[in-house]
């Protein structure tokens, strides 16, 4: 059971274009958003953190910051974020095929070089402690660019913001990501853990 509970979408009749930008992104307002809507400016600052960071502008393709998000959300251990980044990654255009395939990403024909220089990135920069070496640095740079190197780092910090505030307070899972995680990751044997229904 979340420590906190979320409230409406319709308590806070300000926020509504903020929580239209992550309807957007995952098809919904996230129970995340609908607790910390106790602190409005905090919901204004996010989402604009968030469109920074996943805006139409960006040199990184947009499912696969959200292929970043779910690795570094599983370094991090936050079950709330790996299901939710996968029903954003679909959204955005990474097939079911890949999303089957994402924990073999080391050896499918599905994942480029570059792909997996940047999924490993993530593991390490999402661990705690944080593993990013000089060599997995050079390795990443050898395929993206300093640009786009921070973009793809601005999302791994992005989910640390989110993994701490989900796990913080046991965020409860909303339907359509539970399934979407237990099908996706079965073969990891994802489950919601603390997110789950009470």
């Amino acid at each position: 059971m979340a420590h906190i509970q979320p409230l409406p979408a319709s308590h806070s009749p300000e926020l509504q274009e903020h929580f239209a930008v992550f309807e957007k992104i995952l098809g919904f307002v996230p129970n995340s958003l609908l607790t910390m809507q106790r602190k409005p400016k905090m919901v204004q600052g996010f989402a604009a953190l968030t469109e920074s960071m996943m805006g139409p502008d960006s040199e990184v393709d947009l499912g696969f910051k959200r292929l970043l998000a779910h690795f570094a959300s599983s370094a991090a251990g936050c079950r709330y974020c790996q299901a939710h980044s996968l029903v954003a990654a679909r959204i955005h255009g990474i097939s079911d095929a890949k999303l089957a395939e994402l924990w073999s990403y080391k050896t499918s024909a599905l994942f480029s070089d570059a792909e997996r220089a940047a999924m490993d990135f993530a593991l390490a920069a999402g661990s705690v402690p944080n593993s990013v070496d000089e060599a997995l640095m050079q390795r990443l740079k050898q395929h993206w660019s300093e640009n786009q190197i921070l973009e793809i780092l601005g999302v791994i910090s992005l989910y640390g913001f989110l993994n701490r505030w989900n796990d913080s307070l046991a965020t409860e899972l909303e339907d359509g990501p539970q399934q979407l995680a237990t099908q996706m990751l079965a073969d990891q044997h994802w489950d919601a853990g603390k997110h789950g229904k009470s």
